[in-house]
């Protein structure tokens, strides 16, 4: 008898319709992200972690070799690069992505501020171990006599021919070679890549900035570019016990989850 019962309840269960099991990668489905590298980098340096996690997760992910990396290095402006982004985001929309992120690490992540404060209709803006400060004492001292010889090969209508330029990296001095239009775009003090500026001009997008507690933009405080930018309720500035270049890998449990908040 009491194998019988067991035997209909058994056969019940197997009778009942199963619920497909949730695939974990529609968490975050209908998402598309532009994630963009930093200065020296690549699309499979430093932020590759963080790709293959969002993409994990459901989300369309777009990570284009930019203006600044280790192969191209400055062959083209500030402004030209939010173009190639456009670029980007039109892929990830052809692809049936509704919500766009732009997300970026170091200069990367000046880019997509730099981009949020040029262009509408962003689901999100993610900034990871922000980096590039043309207005910050450490990069004007560097460049000053530099960008006023840039300025004059411009007004002698050489802006389109390559010189030799100092730039900067995480502290570390080194040269370049640029054109004087470029390298004027990245480097002015007054010119379109300074953060503070750009995260000011932004709209009312959900901000996330991720800081390692061992980064030097650390010490510049909330304040600096985030406090400007952080118009929306679901901005949020997050600390984490971490260097610059691993705080991609190291966020990406706290982006996914934010994403996920949205």
């Amino acid at each position: 008898m009491r194998f019988s019962v067991r035997l209909m309840i058994v056969t019940a269960l197997l009778a009942m319709p199963m619920a497909a099991p949730r695939a974990q990668s529609a968490n975050l489905a209908g998402y598309g992200v532009v994630l963009l590298h930093g200065k020296g980098g690549s699309p499979t340096t430093m932020i590759e972690g963080l790709t293959e996690s969002l993409r994990k997760e459901g989300a369309l992910v777009e990570a284009p070799e930019l203006p600044w990396s280790r192969r191209r290095m400055y062959d083209a402006t500030y402004d030209q690069a939010m173009a190639e982004i456009d670029l980007a985001v039109q892929k990830l929309k052809w692809a049936g992505a509704t919500r766009i992120v732009i997300a970026g690490h170091s200069l990367g992540a000046n880019g997509a501020i730099g981009y949020a404060a040029r262009r509408d209709g962003l689901t999100a803006v993610i900034a990871l171990a922000p980096g590039h400060l043309p207005e910050a004492w450490a990069l004007r001292i560097r460049t000053k006599s530099a960008i006023a010889r840039a300025k004059k090969m411009i007004a002698d209508g050489k802006g389109d021919i390559p010189d030799s330029f100092p730039d900067l990296a995480q502290g570390l001095p080194y040269s370049v070679r640029a054109t004087p239009n470029v390298y004027v775009s990245m480097f002015d003090p007054d010119g379109p890549a300074v953060m503070s500026k750009n995260a000011a001009a932004m709209g009312d997008v959900p901000f996330l900035w991720v800081v390692g507690i061992a980064d030097p933009i650390f010490f510049h405080g909330r304040d600096y570019a985030f406090d400007p930018g952080a118009k929306n309720p679901k901005s949020r500035y997050v600390v984490i016990p971490g260097m610059h270049l691993s705080t991609p890998f190291q966020a990406r449990g706290t982006i996914i989850d934010w994403l996920k908040s949205l």
